[in-house]
């Protein structure tokens, strides 16, 4: 047997060393593993197990509805509706066994700032404040109701919850044009942003009002609509609140 090994090549040899070593290696990992992680059924078993046996902290949103019938009437209209009550009241598995031990009521401004503070990251109509701004001697509760939040007055700018495009505007050609110009803004849309949605035109020929070759609007780019562009949307090509252009004036473009 020694003979036989002798005459292998020794890259075969070092190969067959490794080979052993992995073998070994995976063979006492294996053994090392606790049975719970290497079989699925007893892995689910054990998890389980750990998790009930974890302190309950949390009472649930239909505990807190059979005994607050009227708030939650009010919430489930509001705003907030899909908000879990122990979001804002913490954590109220006593409270619920014991009304004697009180709920926690977060009345602090920071407390609301944690989502309604502004942050680009966020969707587009979502009620954002500066809070260093906004009513900065005032608890937020003053004004807003928390289970059905709508502001005391409706925003009468449009900055006032799209500041993001409203600072790009400010440093575009269109800066001096106001947000109704191009869009047809429901009133019900200051209210419910999300659900009443501004409409934005929808054919080429509102742009060639402005920038058609035939405009009587001075000072702007003009194209020949039924070349430039062929069958695109304008907004297609160029952003509205900052349209690309390559110099102002009334240069006519291909």
């Amino acid at each position: 047997m020694t003979g036989f090994f002798k005459r292998l090549p020794e890259a075969v040899v070092r190969v067959g060393i490794v080979f052993l070593l992995f073998i070994t290696t995976v063979s006492f990992a294996r053994w090392m593993i606790p049975a719970s992680l290497k079989n699925g059924r007893e892995h689910r078993t054990a998890t389980v197990k750990r998790e009930t046996a974890k302190a309950i902290h949390y009472a649930g949103a239909d505990a807190c509805t059979e005994c607050h019938k009227e708030i939650n009437a009010v919430k489930t209209e509001g705003y907030h509706r899909n908000l879990s009550c122990e979001t804002c009241h913490g954590a109220a598995k006593n409270h619920a066994e014991d009304p004697d031990v009180k709920a926690v009521t977060d009345k602090v401004r920071e407390a609301c700032t944690r989502c309604h503070m502004y942050d680009p990251s966020r969707p587009t109509g979502f009620p954002q404040i500066n809070p260093v701004v906004h009513n900065p001697r005032k608890q937020c509760v003053e004004c807003h109701k928390p289970h059905s939040p709508k502001p005391p007055h409706v925003p009468q700018e449009c900055q006032a919850c799209h500041g993001q495009i409203a600072r790009t505007k400010e440093v575009s050609p269109h800066v001096d044009l106001p947000c109704t110009t191009c869009h047809t803004v429901d009133v019900q849309h200051k209210v419910s942003p999300r659900e009443v949605r501004a409409q934005i035109p929808s054919d080429r020929s509102f742009c060639a009002k402005c920038h058609s070759i035939d405009s009587p609007v001075k000072e702007t780019q003009k194209v020949d609509i039924k070349t430039h562009g062929e069958k695109y949307l304008c907004w297609q090509c160029h952003y509205p609140h900052e349209p690309e252009l390559h110099s102002y004036g009334t240069k006519t473009l291909p």
